[in-house]
C-alpha cells in the first residue's frame, strides 16, 4: 500500500502538531533553560518542517498519483487472510493476556500464526512454547517488565 506523500505529510504535522500541543503541560524546571519539553519540542518542531516540505512536494508533483495504491498483496488471499489474523491475535491479547497470562496468550497466538504461516505442524507448539518462555525470561527476568500472569499466578515465578 501507498500512500500520496500530500496525505503522509498531513498525518506526519498532525503527529507534530499533537506532539507541540501535549508538550505545553510539561513542568518547568526552576533555574533552567531547558526543560523536558525541549527536545520533543525540537524533535516535533523538525518533524513540522519535514513534513511541510513532504505536502508541498506532493502537491507539486506533476504526475497525477492515486491519494491511495493498493498493493499487489491485496489480492492474495493468503496474505490477506494472514492480515486479518494477525489483527485477530493482537485483538485477542489486547482483551485476554490480563485474565489469561502472558504465557498462555503468546503461546496460542504463535501456534495461531505459525499454523497461518504453514509451519510443519511437528515444529508449531514446541517453537511457540520455546520462543515465549524466552521472550517472557527476557522481559520479566532481565528487563524487568510486569507481564500479566492472568491463571498463572499461582505458578508466579
Amino acid at each position: 500500500m501507498k500512500f500520496n506523500d500530500t496525505l503522509s505529510g498531513a498525518a506526519l504535522l498532525a503527529l507534530a502538531l499533537a506532539i507541540l500541543f501535549t508538550i505545553q503541560s510539561y513542568p518547568t524546571i526552576p533555574g533552567q533553560n531547558i526543560g523536558p519539553a525541549a527536545f520533543p519540542g525540537l524533535l516535533a518542531s523538525l518533524l513540522a518542517v519535514c513534513s511541510v516540505l513532504l505536502i508541498i512536494k506532493g502537491l507539486r508533483n506533476k504526475e497525477q498519483q492515486a491519494w491511495i495504491a493498493l498493493g499487489d498483496w491485496m489480492q492474495s488471499s493468503f496474505h490477506a487472510r494472514n492480515f486479518v489474523i494477525t489483527i485477530a491475535c493482537l485483538v485477542y491479547y489486547i482483551v485476554l493476556s490480563d485474565k489469561l497470562g502472558f504465557l498462555i496468550c503468546a503461546s496460542t497466538i504463535l501456534i495461531a500464526m505459525f499454523w497461518a504461516l504453514e509451519v510443519k505442524k511437528t515444529w508449531i507448539v514446541p517453537i511457540a512454547v520455546l520462543v515465549t518462555l524466552v521472550i517472557h525470561t527476557v522481559f520479566y527476568k532481565g528487563l524487568r517488565v510486569p507481564l500479566p500472569w492472568g491463571v498463572l499466578m499461582p505458578l508466579q515465578w
